[in-house]
């Protein structure tokens, strides 16, 4: 019997890491915000009949990312006929539909074309799903459990542009934390995660639209909320919302979010100029003057999707189909190309190569088009895949397997296992 105890005791050692080894991808661009995965077994090579361990259709129109929480994935979506935004629970093994819930039912807001009524990733912490609409002229935050059953719902503001609404909430410690950036009075809003009772507001002054999803990190000695957007870049302390720096511009609206490589803080924007960025994040007050490292005034930089920074190199993927790589610490140019007609989806890096998510390649019949590229001075393209169907929402990742939200349909791609 001792003999058959100590085989049990090393059976259960040896599966542990096993099931330690999976990261959840809980709300925008993962579980640290800026599109990498700690994953080393994803797929590189798939089609519309091979490699898909599943495919469901998924009702109505949204760009959201999925997310995921162990055996469960939430993605949210529109139904424009009934004019309702809801929730959608499934089975991460199967694909199978657990549940369903209207979260919302209001009219329709008027946005840009490449924007969806259902924009914004929701986020998780395993206990609550938190999700962000926007009711007629304002954001409407909301928290459902695991069961679909609504917790609490609440607007800790207005919300107002002419392209419409995405607001991805992120998560810090008992905290909810939203980008109120519009076309008005402008905020950055903290709310109770277990009630939606407002912890802090802040005024953002520049009174201008953007989409920006902030990162949250430690630097010189400080816990810093980066963003970009509303004229500015900037950090503040997610804990009671103050400022820690700003600098100035460079441009008016801003989509993608910052990434940041344990020593400078990379920013891609936008709108109505283009710039690309390479700035040191351990200043105090306006910091315009002396804490760009780098700056480029360039019509390669992107708009919407979110960029790279991985072993030294800076990728960018623009709206246009654009690719380029830089050397991340100089802003040195290593190679441009064109690989796609537009690139909507951000940016994911995994195991030391970069996944671009085209919703159309250079081929107009060629739609959801992933390039898998390893960075370095030189353009080295390790893979293509086409999906059959143009791909806007970004990625999510979790043990092996790749989840694609595509036009229709939602795809796991890899091993059925995981």
């Amino acid at each position: 019997m001792n003999h058959l105890k100590w085989l049990f005791a090393c059976l259960a050692f040896w599966f542990l890491p096993c099931e330690l080894s999976a990261e959840n991808w809980p709300g925008w661009r993962g579980p640290r915000g800026d599109g990498s995965s700690l994953d080393k077994n994803l797929p590189i090579a798939w089609s519309p009949s091979e490699n898909i361990a599943w495919k469901v259709a998924i009702p109505g129109i949204g760009h959201a990312s999925p997310i995921i929480w162990e055996d469960r994935i939430f993605v949210v979506t529109c139904l424009p006929e009934e004019q309702q935004r809801t929730l959608i629970c499934l089975d991460r093994q199967s694909g199978q539909t657990l549940w369903t819930t209207v979260v919302l039912t209001s009219p329709l807001e008027r946005k840009h074309k490449l924007n969806s009524f259902a924009s914004s990733t929701p986020v998780t912490d395993g206990n609550l799903v938190y999700v962000s609409f926007l009711d007629r002229e304002a954001m409407y935050i909301a928290a459902y459990d695991f069961q679909g059953k609504q917790k609490w719902a609440m607007s800790p503001g207005v919300f107002s542009s002419i392209h419409g609404y995405c607001a991805s909430p992120i998560l810090y410690k008992n905290t909810v934390i939203i980008n109120g950036d519009h076309d008005g009075d402008a905020y950055l809003v903290a709310l109770e995660k277990n009630s939606g009772s407002v912890r802090w507001k802040s005024k953002r002054e520049n009174r201008t639209r953007s989409y920006c999803t902030p990162i949250i990190r430690d630097i010189d000695g400080r816990t810093q909320m980066l963003l970009s957007g509303s004229l500015c870049v900037a950090s503040y302390d997610p804990d009671d919302g103050s400022r820690h720096w700003i600098i100035d511009g460079p441009t008016e609206q801003y989509v993608a979010s910052l990434v940041y490589d344990g020593d400078l803080l990379y920013l891609t924007c936008g709108f109505p100029e283009q710039h690309l960025m390479g700035i040191r994040p351990n200043g105090k007050g306006n910091v315009t003057d002396t804490h760009v490292v780098w700056h480029h005034r360039t019509k390669d930089a992107a708009y919407v999707p979110s960029p790279t920074v991985v072993k030294g190199y800076y990728i960018v993927a623009d709206d246009g189909g654009i690719v380029t790589c830089y050397e991340a610490r100089s802003g040195q140019l290593q190679w441009r190309k064109k690989l796609a007609r537009h690139y909507s989806a951000s940016t994911l890096e995994a195991n030391g190569l970069v996944y671009l998510f085209a919703d159309q390649g250079l081929n107009p019949k060629e739609k959801g088009v992933t390039t898998i590229i390893k960075p370095g001075p030189k353009l080295d393209i390790v893979a293509e895949n086409t999906l059959g169907e143009p791909v806007y929402a970004s990625p999510a990742v979790y043990e092996g397997q790749l989840f694609l939200r595509a036009e229709r349909h939602l795809y796991c791609i890899g091993n059925r296992e995981g």
